[in-house]
């Protein structure tokens, strides 16, 4: 039994790693090969809940609302990394998911590789983070998957647009984003995902 667990844990790490280096739509961005640059943090101001406003739609986090992550950083300089959110729908019972984080030496606390379970990690880069520590970007180096964050569960329309502005600069195809709803009211709204519907 304990070996199928692994064998199944280990075939789903695969399935993550593989659906984040998938091929998919060629990225029409002018600046698609620009390489991605980490900026540093201050890692203690950045621990803490971030709520999930936008990000590129893939099965780990697809049909999510009410999504949000936790990051804490322990003693040992590695990052506790949790997630949550209700999948299809604000009824739905709270999922729970939690990863290790190292940080990249060198990084200046911007880049960290997620370990999914031991062997498979992800690399994870913080693309920018406001003054205030009150918004931020994530990104993966081939810019498949990509996040906003923001410390409030809401974000308005001008601050999300100079977000994806930033995006944009980097050399991602902003229009793979969609924002995910963090209250009822929001599903079915132009530009968010619409839990079990595909977007």
């Amino acid at each position: 039994m304990k070996r199928a667990l692994i064998a199944a844990l280990a075939g789903a790490g695969i399935i993550l790693l593989v659906a984040s280096c998938s091929n998919g739509p060629p990225n029409p961005n002018p600046r698609a090969e620009q390489p991605l640059q980490s900026v540093p943090v201050d890692l203690p101001r950045y621990m803490g809940r971030w709520f999930v406003i936008a990000n590129i739609p893939y099965f780990a986090e697809r049909d999510f609302v009410a999504s949000h992550v936790m990051w804490t950083l322990r003693d040992d300089g590695k990052i506790v990394d949790e997630f949550f959110g209700r999948k299809k729908g604000f009824d739905a019972p709270e999922t729970h998911h939690q990863f290790l984080d190292s940080v990249t030496p060198g990084s200046g606390g911007g880049e960290w590789s997620v370990r999914i379970f031991w062997p498979i990690h992800v690399t994870q880069m913080t693309l920018y983070v406001d003054p205030d520590y009150r918004y931020t970007i994530l990104g993966y180096p081939n810019k498949k998957l990509g996040w906003i964050f923001s410390r409030e569960p809401t974000m308005n329309d001008e601050t999300y647009r100079s977000l994806l502005a930033r995006l944009d600069a980097m050399g991602y195809d902003t229009t793979q984003f969609r924002r995910v709803p963090q209250s009822p009211e929001q599903i079915g709204q132009p530009g968010f995902q619409s839990p079990g519907q595909g977007d």
